[in-house]
C-alpha cells in the first residue's frame, strides 16, 4: 500500500530545508501578536497540532504556558525532543487520532497543516480530536491559506536554491485541492526527487460546518498575520478562532 505524500515528505531533510529554516523573529512576532489578542492566563494548557520541530511552541512555552506539541513526523519530533522543558512537552502523534481529552485551554494548526487527507471523514477525524482535546469554553486558533486569493495568486512555475541545493516548484488546482511538484536537485543525490503535495480547498463555509459538527464555533475571522480583518479575495491567509460549545 503506497504511503500518504507527506509521510515520507514531512520526514525529508528537505521539506524543512524549503520551509522552515526561517528567522525565529517571525514565528516570535505572531506569536506575541496572537497572545496579546488571546491574553491567556500564564500556565494555561496549550496543544500545539502539527507542531513541527516546535518552532511556534518554543515561543509559547518561553512565555510561560505550559504547552504541548504534536507531528506525525518521527524525525521533526525527535529534534524537537531537545527543547523539552517541565512547560514543553513533544508527541508524535497523527491527529486523526483521539489525543488527550477535555485538557487543554488553547489548540493551535498553523501554517496550513491540515487538508493532507485523502477522504472528508479523515479531516473530520482530525478536528474532532482538536474539538474533544479542548475543555468546555477552550479556543482552537487555525491558519490556513485562503482559498480564493490562493487561486489569484497561484505562481505555477518558480525555481529557488538553498544550500547549494536547488527546489523546482510547479503549482496547479482542480476543483478540490491545491498541487504542489516539487522536484529536488542536489549533488548528493544520485537523481532528483519529487515530491507533489495536495491540499483540500476549504473555505470558510467548509470550516464552519466542520468545526459546528464536533461543537465549536467560529468567534472571529482574520485575513493575515497582523491580525488585519478577512477580505475573501484580498487576503492571504484563513485565520479562524473557534470556541467549544459543547
Amino acid at each position: 500500500m503506497q504511503q500518504p505524500w507527506f509521510k515520507d515528505w514531512f520526514n525529508s531533510k528537505y521539506y524543512h530545508q524549503l520551509y522552515f529554516n526561517r528567522d525565529a523573529k517571525e514565528a516570535a512576532a505572531f506569536i506575541a501578536r496572537l497572545i496579546d489578542y488571546l491574553k491567556p492566563p500564564v500556565g494555561c494548557k496549550m496543544l500545539d497540532i502539527a507542531c513541527g520541530k516546535g518552532r511556534h511552541s518554543r515561543q509559547l512555552a518561553a512565555l510561560e504556558f505550559d504547552v504541548t506539541g504534536i507531528d506525525l513526523s518521527e524525525q521533526s519530533i525527535e529534534e524537537a525532543l531537545q527543547f523539552e522543558s517541565d512547560n514543553l512537552h513533544f508527541f508524535q502523534h497523527d491527529m486523526r487520532l483521539p489525543f488527550w481529552i477535555n485538557y487543554f485551554d488553547y489548540t493551535f494548526n498553523f501554517f496550513t497543516s491540515f487538508g493532507y487527507f485523502k477522504t472528508q471523514r479523515e479531516h473530520d477525524d482530525a478536528i474532532r480530536t482538536i474539538a474533544a482535546s479542548l475543555k468546555p469554553g477552550g479556543i482552537f486558533v487555525m491558519d490556513y491559506l485562503n482559498v480564493h486569493y490562493a487561486e489569484n495568486k497561484t505562481i505555477h512555475h518558480s525555481e529557488k536554491e538553498i544550500d547549494g541545493i536547488r527546489f523546482i516548484i510547479t503549482k496547479w488546482y482542480d476543483e478540490d485541492f491545491f498541487y504542489k511538484k516539487i522536484m529536488i536537485e542536489d549533488e548528493a543525490l544520485q537523481e532528483p526527487l519529487i515530491y507533489t503535495e495536495k491540499v483540500a480547498k476549504f473555505t470558510l463555509g467548509n470550516f464552519t460546518e466542520m468545526f459546528a459538527y464536533q461543537g465549536m464555533q467560529i468567534q472571529e475571522i482574520f485575513g493575515n498575520y497582523e491580525f488585519a480583518g478577512y477580505d475573501l479575495y484580498q487576503s492571504p491567509r484563513l485565520i479562524m478562532m473557534a470556541k467549544k460549545t459543547r
